[in-house]
């Protein structure tokens, strides 16, 4: 564990994980202070490496998270509560993970993208976008797979709220017509899950994953 890094009680850090370290960035001025701060009950296994920020706000991992083989964290990453991370998922500057999320096995996610609440990201995508809450994506590059009902039911989603999600799913996703009237049908009848979802929507930057064209064709 290298310094200035903040540890949370509890955390157990495994045989050759390095925490702390500076950020792999070229334009990284090395007399910056850099920051890394760490939740409680945190597992970090074998061969982790989770680098400080390039300066300013600290890189930040929350609680209870795990954190698999070889999995690394990139500069100034967010990373919520209660995540999974893989071995070994990488994660590029500046990337946000929010509480719930898991990340399979061998994936990339581009820098600054955004992983949104219980999202799933399948063993192998390439993420070059935001992923958003609720959903599943897979592939190379990562496309939409539909929601991520498993993951849902797992973290005490309730069925109503699942099928209101599944609703929201087909209007926004498999739904017709520019993505503003598909977000404006979508908000008539959302439940506080739902406006999660939207609110992720607007907000991107990068944009966000979407469905395949011939999965809405045959739909």
């Amino acid at each position: 564990v290298l310094g200035p890094t903040e540890v949370g009680a509890r955390t157990v850090v495994g045989a050759h994980a390095v925490l702390g370290g500076d950020p792999q960035d070229r334009k990284h001025d090395l007399s910056v202070v850099t920051r890394l701060v760490v939740g409680a009950d945190n597992v970090f296994r074998e061969f982790v490496t989770v680098h400080a920020s390039a300066g300013g706000a600290p890189t930040r991992i929350g609680s209870r998270c795990l954190i698999m083989t070889g999995a690394h964290v990139a500069h100034d990453c967010v990373l919520g509560d209660d995540l999974r991370l893989a071995n070994p998922a990488t994660l590029g500057g500046h990337v946000q993970v929010a509480d719930f999320a898991q990340v399979s096995g061998l994936v990339a996610i581009h820098q600054y993208s955004r992983i949104g609440t219980h999202a799933f990201v399948a063993g192998g995508s390439i993420v070059t976008q935001d992923v958003p809450p609720f959903c599943l994506v897979q592939g190379d590059r990562a496309r939409l797979a539909g929601l991520n009902a498993i993951g849902l039911k797992r973290t005490g989603v309730t069925p109503a709220e699942v099928a209101e999600l599944r609703r929201a799913y087909r209007t926004l996703f498999l739904g017709t017509g520019p993505m503003e009237d598909r977000l404006a049908a979508a908000r008539l009848s959302a439940g506080a899950r739902t406006l999660v979802l939207l609110d992720f929507l607007e907000s991107s930057v990068r944009g966000c994953i979407s469905t395949p064209r011939s999965r809405k064709l045959a739909a």
